[in-house]
């Protein structure tokens, strides 16, 4: 019998270092974890990035990563169109080794001008596909040249594939959130008369706040999507609010007013419900989600509601959505009025910043007007219904 092993206990304990990625952590901390873990077997794969695709704008953003510097790309997006060999990698579905970055030097792209700047000398690039749809690219870089060879590339296999099974998992479950506060809204037939042209607007305009002014929060790319993606969420209270309040074409009067207010907390309390119902609960940024719902209609001056809040008191991503609905809403035929233009919209913003609204998300939307524009074009309201 063998010495060695007839030294082992029949029962251990053992210690499993990716352990943690089960529990209730973000998408950027469990990467974090299989970064290290990668780096035990592989101590010169020094940055793990995600990049997350969006195919109806052919946007492709950069969502997660884990180095040990700040991230050179954060709230980094272009289109993919534009990258020729980020394209033809998701077009043959075959990953990539770049053993000397110093080939990219001059080919005119932000994205490797930042990786290089940076001293990455190398890179592993693997597009990442959900039930055959191509959904974004994961990144392995490495300072040295020369690294990836086959061996190494064999090797960390089971951890970009871990990678990509714990983001798409992320995805789906946002997906199923909204898939089923969708249906709800479907299903209750309380309506609002705000069309869906109007979330596609007003939650890309708040991604263009968040990604200004997120340095200032020290939030990250993560957060920033999130905000993204929970945005059109915000108004899920009113399924709760009467079709004669809610579908009125004229203005509410004092009591119906104050019954539509209570869509914040309303809302707040559905979503609480359906994260449980959904078994949804394990969604790390949930908190993002319920302080949109809840408070996107809080002050500055602390005159709104539903509790008064006032300033900093007010999460930075209620100021932010409160900021993007209210542009929207004035820029938006309603029953009761014609849409206002850009200009009149943006005076009046600046008019009730620091009292009504957040002046720094104010500032941020009006100085990127172009941006604006391009949304307004692509998300035009149908004028036949």
């Amino acid at each position: 019998m063998d010495s060695d092993a007839a030294t082992l206990s029949p029962i251990s304990a053992y210690s499993d270092a990716l352990a943690a990625i089960t529990q209730n952590k973000s998408v950027n901390e469990k990467i974090g974890l299989v970064h290290r873990e990668i780096r035990t077997h592989y101590p010169f794969i020094d940055r793990v990035a995600v990049a997350i695709y969006e195919e109806e704008r052919d946007l492709l953003k950069t969502f997660v990563y884990s180095s040990d510097i700040p991230s050179p790309l954060q709230f980094y997006q272009i289109t993919l169109s534009s990258t020729a060999s980020l394209c033809a990698i998701a077009a043959s579905g075959q990953a990539r080794v770049v053993n000397d970055l110093s080939i990219f030097e001059h080919n005119g792209k932000t994205h490797s001008e930042r990786i290089g700047k940076s001293g990455y000398g190398a890179s592993y690039t693997v597009p990442l596909y959900n039930d055959g749809v191509f959904s974004g690219f994961i990144f392995l870089n490495s300072y040295r040249t020369n690294v990836f060879n086959d061996a190494v590339c064999q090797g960390v296999s089971p951890f970009v594939h871990l990678i990509g099974l714990l983001v798409l998992k992320e995805m789906d479950l946002v997906k199923i959130l909204f898939g089923s506060v969708s249906s709800a809204l479907d299903i209750s037939h309380h309506r609002d008369p705000e069309t869906g042209a109007h979330l596609e607007r007003m939650s890309r305009y708040a991604r263009i706040i968040a990604n200004e002014i997120a340095p200032l929060y020290e939030l990250d790319d993560e957060y920033v999507e999130y905000i993204y993606r929970f945005a059109p969420l915000h108004d899920v209270g009113k399924i709760a609010i009467p079709d004669r309040i809610l579908l009125k074409p004229g203005r509410l009067d004092e009591e119906e007013y104050r019954e539509m207010k209570t869509h914040a907390r309303k809302g707040r309390e559905i979503m609480d419900r359906m994260l449980v119902n959904f078994h949804l609960e394990g969604l790390k940024h949930t908190g993002i989600l319920r302080n949109i719902i809840e408070f996107h209609h809080e002050a500055v001056d602390g005159s709104g509601y539903p509790e008064g809040r006032g300033g900093n008191d007010i999460p930075v991503e209620s100021r932010i959505i409160a900021v993007a609905d209210i542009f929207d809403a004035l820029t938006s035929v309603r029953p009761y009025k014609e849409a206002w233009s850009n200009d009149d919209a943006f005076a009046e913003l600046r008019r009730i910043s620091g009292s009504k609204v957040d002046g720094q998300c104010v500032a941020v939307l009006e100085s990127n007007l172009p941006l604006v524009e391009e949304i307004q074009r692509k998300f035009a309201d149908d004028p036949l219904g």
